[in-house]
């Protein structure tokens, strides 16, 4: 047996998907980190640096996919497709809590531990996908969750919420480990999960007849709404755009954020489309050898024996995963199979697709 399974990267170019998920990633974590005062704060407005990113994103996928087809079929697919536009406020919405809390959590844990506790998403996802995908994991690819969570937790043991701080007194009960940001943290985890098992549904099966770039602007021009109102509800939407505030984000280290992040977006749409949701999470847990490492070399951040173990742990998980990969294909290419297979395929595309591929999605706007 192979290091892994044939079915984990179907094509090459889904193998360079993954990889450059997990770099982009990583330098999103270092990037941010490095863009912190001493005092573990941002001397920029986060939310406009979300926001801007969102514009970029808008702007890359228009010109991808007008580059693609041409401008009058920009506007024609914009209004044939208005109701998958409309059902990716929900996915839009989430990304948008995901994007904002990423800023808060990172200012009080270390990139690698942020990364370990946002690894709780691994097992919510595969709840997630069962439920709207209508499929049910092997009892192997549960326990290679199970064991990457268990990850998760090693790594918090004994670990201070800031990263900046020595813990002084051991603690004596279950409230010392809690605080607002584990709290952050769940939201971080829960709006990530539903985010990403439904964008994927809506790329593989409500919306799989919409070019991929053209979903893309569905998603950004949601997320822009998103985070306008949340400007809003802040009272800064006329600070945001103070020149002060244009100029803090007009820093080398803050485009740089931003124009990563926007790079995260489009390739996350491609993950999503070639290969799904439960490998996304494994994807993420990967970034953390890569990360401890590189943030031990850049800033100094030691890697402790938890932190050792639970990177141990973790790739043994993702290893047993990937001998025994999800297997989730778009609606058309399960046709397109069935084509090859029979060649009245009528009766049986209907018997291969799964129920939650043969249905409308459940959720709404």
């Amino acid at each position: 047996m192979g290091l892994f399974s044939a079915d984990l990267f179907p094509t090459k170019i889904s193998f360079v998907v993954f990889i450059s998920y997990m770099g982009l990633f990583i330098n999103q974590g270092i990037l941010v980190t490095a863009s912190k005062s001493k005092d573990n704060s941002y001397s920029y407005n986060t939310v406009t640096v979300v926001l801007l990113t969102e514009v970029l994103k808008l702007v890359a996928a228009a010109v991808l996919f007008i580059k693609d087809k041409s401008c009058q079929c920009f506007f024609e697919d914009l209004f044939k497709h208005r109701k998958v536009l409309s059902l990716y406020f929900i996915p839009a919405a989430l990304y948008c809590l995901y994007n904002n809390l990423q800023f808060v959590n990172l200012s009080a844990y270390d990139p690698t531990t942020y990364y370990l506790l946002l690894q709780f998403r691994v097992v919510v996802t595969g709840v997630i996908f069962q439920l709207i995908f209508k499929k049910q994991l092997s009892r192997i690819q549960w326990a290679s969750l199970f064991i990457l969570t268990l990850g998760c937790v090693i790594k918090e043991i004994r670990h201070d919420v800031s990263s900046a701080q020595t813990m002084t007194t051991a603690p004596t009960s279950v409230t010392d480990y809690l605080d607002i940001h584990l709290l952050f943290i769940m939201f971080q985890v829960f709006s990530s999960c539903f985010a990403g098992v439904y964008n994927e549904f809506l790329l593989k099966d409500t919306g799989v007849d919409v070019h991929i770039m053209m979903a893309n602007v569905f998603m950004y021009l949601n997320s822009i709404i998103c985070n306008l109102l949340i400007l809003a509800y802040r009272g800064e939407f006329l600070e945001a755009f103070h020149h002060s505030s244009v100029m803090s984000i007009l820093q080398p280290g803050v485009m740089a954020i931003i124009i990563n992040n926007a790079a995260i977006g489009i390739v996350t749409s491609l993950f999503l489309r070639s290969l799904n949701s439960i490998l996304k999470t494994f994807a993420s847990a990967l970034e953390l050898m890569f990360t401890a490492v590189l943030c031990w070399i850049i800033f100094g951040i030691p890697v402790d024996l938890y932190t050792v173990m639970a990177i141990f742990i973790v790739s043994a998980a993702t290893y047993l995963y990937a001998q025994n990969p999800v297997v989730n294909k778009a609606r058309t290419e399960i046709e397109e199979d069935t084509k090859k297979d029979d060649p009245n395929p009528k009766d049986q595309i209907q018997l291969q697709l799964s129920p939650g591929q043969r249905h409308k999605p459940v959720l709404s706007v």
